[in-house]
């Protein structure tokens, strides 16, 4: 039988009933054989770890399940008869009832909704015990519940030769996609539709590396690590020798991912073809991805100059720069904080005299073209169009709300002992971008979650008496140059001399396919690069034609950071809060970090936060001139001067601690917007401030205020009550109006929260309230902002700061049926200005008064007339439905999916606004 030609992956494993011709033929019963033809697995007694200081208070969650590898033959039965594989989805259960199960938790039933996160596994649990390819020095244990592999090695080789084959077991068809998207050739393994050439263009500008570049990063980072680095190299070789070893076996063994058969790449009866080994610099490229999703802060300088020269030729220079900053609220007085002792930690702050800006001038900026000579339609003509887009949405989204972090001091908890409850919010996938194991092996003790194909080492987990996580923070470490341009359009001025732009090109080709609707086609991505960085935008200055570049001080370093993961991992290094924050310093990505062990608490921002000329204002682009670069930058390597891990702000038993993607500290700059006086933050804040106030906490106290932020709408625990307070100024006579603030002063009173009647019954209580606040939110921020700012400003500002992030939002930053929520938005800005129209005090208030001109009955006016429009909005109408949902149905539309990144599908949730991969800890001792 011929081979199969590629088709889309993100398309033709969505839908079911789309299966390859042959395979209509089969027998049920040869598909319960392929089912069960993977080798059989026997079981062993597995020691009880004698270095685990939990006492048992350790727990772990990560939906949808560990199990992220299907045979065709699973695929087929999963998409057919929903019959999931083992340990597929079992996490996923627990973790939606959470949702419900939050008000009668004690710490006696948090294993009910996370799984016991301690070290090694009982012998009456273990559910298979193999040695990979007969090694004698390593062993994979599975346990019962979870699935989870529990890595023990006798040797350093042999312990990262059996991660790499646990990783290669439970993930290997998402590695393959993600270094494939990591070199932007997504297309040509895995079909050409919309969805994976969004995706693959997504990454590709931001890290357009050749092989050589690849390899380059691993060589420096071997080099300036000293022995550290040496044991890098030998673990990533050994682990990237059991990914392999596993391709192998499972290729004779043909248990393969049954993706490979889907998208043309083997053949289900011949076995034909080959899914191609991992190499070292396939590492890099996997990490250039997680790097840019999760840890690069910054950019945007070309889009800030665009809003404030909007704000200018509204209001004039002077006025409008002060509109602007009141927008931006780059240091706004009002903003919750993650280290709220007053300590300060001046960064990217405002220059008292701007040096060296490059503001385009008005209607100059274009966005350079990153596809040339397509051909073919690359369209997406399947019934599942609209759900591959939103896979795409939600994948490269991602990065904007990995979070979050609530840590308590143990002078203010029951046992005396900190308790943490934290996790990243990376979204949701099946399978999952992130995977669970227990590593324990010469100089690596750790338990937690790692991104797929780079869990050599545990990233976000536990050592042996301590616990770390991350969110992402967010801090300025990318900046745009205006390079001028000489001779034509791919030549620039650098230095003094006129100097070649480099031309970067990736070509993607695809064959059709007989499914999809997709036709041959192919396409070139192609890379201006500087030295300055690539090219994002072109536009005019002052009338010369300048290119603006992004240059990020971690392009070319994504390799660096596996040196702080090696230590995190290592029980000799990480012993208390100090060394577990100079372990987080030898991290270049953007991450908040946090501890806690038996004793102690802690908190590290880091990045490499480059030390930026004096005079720069890092808001808006500079010339790419020698006076303006980063201090002592050298473009061959692309490092420079970084501030000292002193000025990152950074704390040691604070009383407590939490984080949402919110501002850091006192005078430390992110480069997001909204960091104001209403932020998600502060959701957490509020209730783990009275938590403290109180004393006594316990592991389930903590855990009911994080699910309690969970389940609460920001605008109605933080804005709705002043509107009302505008609103109910007067009397309201209109009956429809009146109707709808009953109903939405009784939701308040109920605690403004999205739950459900009752476990399962996938209705909301107070449905109709809420139906009225998502129709009002955009009709209100509209009719209060954009009389006064005018439609130009209005849409720049839109375009610094989505107005809205509700859960079933399609059209913000993160998508529908995303989870996370309410992290951007202008929540800040009307609760601002709808306080000082109540003539309430507002420390950094807007530069202006927008509803009705600062009048209360005129802003009055206005949010009674969009209520009611609002309140007679249908809920059809304000959730249109789509591929999963049908129009009005509420909870449908905010519900979380398992967006499938391969061929199983799972149900999907009621919505949380939570961490994906999280940790419940209380430590008990110390060593």
């Amino acid at each position: 039988m011929p081979r199969r030609t590629p088709r889309n992956l993100l398309d033709r494993l969505r839908t079911p009933g789309r299966f390859p011709g042959f395979l209509k033929a089969a027998s049920v019963c040869a598909l319960i054989a392929a089912l069960l033809s993977p080798l059989a697995q026997g079981t062993a007694t597995a020691a009880t770890a004698s270095n685990d200081y939990c006492g048992g208070q350790c727990s772990d969650i990560l939906p949808a399940g560990e199990n992220g590898n299907a045979t065709l033959a699973q695929i087929l039965l999963n998409q057919a008869f929903g019959v999931e594989p083992a340990h597929a989805e079992d996490q996923l259960g627990p973790y939606a009832n959470l949702a419900t199960g939050a008000s009668t938790l004690t710490d006696a039933k948090i294993n009910t909704f996370f799984n016991d996160a301690s070290f090694g596994v009982a012998s009456d649990q273990v559910a298979s015990t193999e040695s990979p390819s007969g090694r004698t020095d390593v062993t994979i244990v599975r346990d019962k519940a979870t699935g989870v592999p529990h890595i023990t090695g006798t040797t350093r080789y042999g312990t990262e030769y059996g991660a790499g084959y646990a990783a290669a077991e439970d993930r290997l068809w998402l590695m393959d996609v993600f270094r494939h998207v990591g070199r932007g050739q997504l297309t040509t393994f895995a079909g050409g539709v919309a969805a994976n050439q969004g995706l693959e263009q997504e990454f590709y500008r931001n890290a357009p590396y050749s092989e050589a570049e690849l390899q380059s990063q691993i060589d420096n980072a071997v080099a300036n690590n000293g022995a550290r680095g040496q044991q890098a190299l030998a673990d990533a070789n050994a682990y990237l020798a059991g990914i392999n070893a596993y391709i192998d076996a499972s290729d004779s063994g043909r248990y393969f991912p049954g993706e490979y058969v889907l998208t043309g790449h083997k053949d289900s009866i011949t076995n034909a073809g080959t899914i191609d080994h991992f190499k070292i610099t396939d590492l890099v490229a996997l990490a250039s991805v997680i790097g840019t999703l999760f840890g690069s802060g910054g950019g945007g300088e070309v889009n800030n100059a665009v809003s404030l020269l909007a704000a200018q030729e509204k209001y004039g220079v002077t006025e409008g720069t002060k509109v602007w900053e009141s927008f931006r609220e780059r240091n706004d007085a009002e903003a919750v904080l993650t280290v709220h002792n007053g300590e300060s930690f001046p960064y990217g702050t405002k220059p008292t005299t701007a040096q060296g800006e490059a503001l385009p001038d008005a209607g100059s900026v274009t966005t350079e073209p990153l596809v040339y000579d397509a051909t073919g339609t690359g369209a997406d003509q399947s019934a599942d169009a609209a759900s591959a887009a939103a896979t795409a949405t939600a994948l490269s989204s991602a990065k904007r709300g990995m979070s979050n972090a609530l840590v308590v001091s143990g002078k203010y908890t029951a046992s005396g002992h900190p308790i943490a409850v934290f996790g990243p919010q990376t979204g949701y996938f099946a399978p999952q971008l992130l995977m669970l194991q227990e590593i324990q092996g010469p100089g690596i003790s750790a338990r937690g979650a790692s991104f797929a194909g780079l869990s050599m080492y545990v990233e976000l987990g536990r050592g042996q008496d301590y616990s770390w996580s991350a969110t992402t923070s967010g801090q300025d470490i990318i900046d745009s140059y205006a390079v001028e341009l000489c001779t034509d359009d791919y030549h620039y001025l650098f230095h003094g001399t006129c100097t070649a732009m480099d031309e970067i090109e990736q070509k993607n080709s695809w064959k059709p396919t007989t499914a999809d609707g997709t036709a041959a086609g192919s396409y070139t991505m192609r890379v201006w690069k500087t030295k300055y960085g690539p090219v994002e935008y072109r536009a005019t200055v002052g009338g010369k034609k300048v290119a603006y570049t992004t240059l990020r001080s971690s392009y070319m370093h994504e390799a660096d950071s596996i040196i702080g993961f090696q230590m995190l991992n290592d029980p000799d290094y990480v012993k208390s809060p100090g060394t577990f924050q100079t372990a987080a310093q030898h991290i270049n990505f953007t991450f908040n970090w946090f501890y806690a062990d038996s004793q102690h608490t802690a908190y590290y921002n880091s990045g490499n936060n480059p030390v930026r000329a004096s005079g720069v204002d890092p808001e808006f682009p500079v010339w790419g001139q020698a006076a303006y670069e980063w201090q002592n930058w050298d473009p061959t390597t692309n490092t420079s001067d970084y501030t000292p891990a002193s000025a990152h702000p950074n704390s040691i038993d604070q009383d407590y601690y939490i984080s949402w993607n919110n501002k850091q500290a006192l005078n430390y700059t992110t480069a997001s917007w909204g960091d104001g006086s209403v932020h998600r933050g502060n959701l957490l804040d509020d209730r783990v401030k009275k938590l403290v106030a109180a004393g006594g906490v316990t592991r389930s106290a903590l855990v009911k205020a994080m699910s309690d932020a969970s389940l609460t709408d920001l605008r109605a625990e933080d804005v709705l009550p002043d509107l009302l307070k505008v609103v109910n100024s007067s009397t309201v006579t209109d009956t429809t109006a009146a109707a709808a603030v009953t109903k939405l002063q009784t939701w308040l009173t109920a605690g403004g929260k999205r739950t459900e009647t009752s476990a399962g019954s996938k209705t909301y209580a107070n449905s109709d309230a809420i139906r009225i606040l998502d129709a009002w939110w955009p009709l209100l921020v509209k009719a209060e902002f954009q009389p006064g700012l005018g439609d130009s400003l209005y849409t720049a500002f839109t375009n610094n700061l989505y107005i809205d992030e509700t859960p079933s939002a399609a059209h913000g930053p993160t998508g529908s049926h995303a989870g996370s929520s309410f992290q951007y938005g202008w929540w800040s800005y009307v609760d601002k200005d709808i306080r000082s129209v109540l003539g309430q005090t507002v420390s950094g208030p807007l530069a202006e008064q927008y509803c009705g001109g600062g009048s209360l009955s005129a802003c009055r006016d206005i949010l009674i007339s969009t209520l009611k429009t609002a309140a007679g909005t249908t809920a059809a109408t304000v959730y249109p439905g789509d591929s999963l949902c049908s129009a009005g149905d509420q909870w449908c539309a905010d519900s979380i999916v398992q967006r499938t990144l391969g061929g199983i599908k799972h149900y999907n949730i009621s919505w949380q606004n939570r961490p994906t991969f999280q940790q419940v800890v209380e430590y008990t001792s110390h060593r």
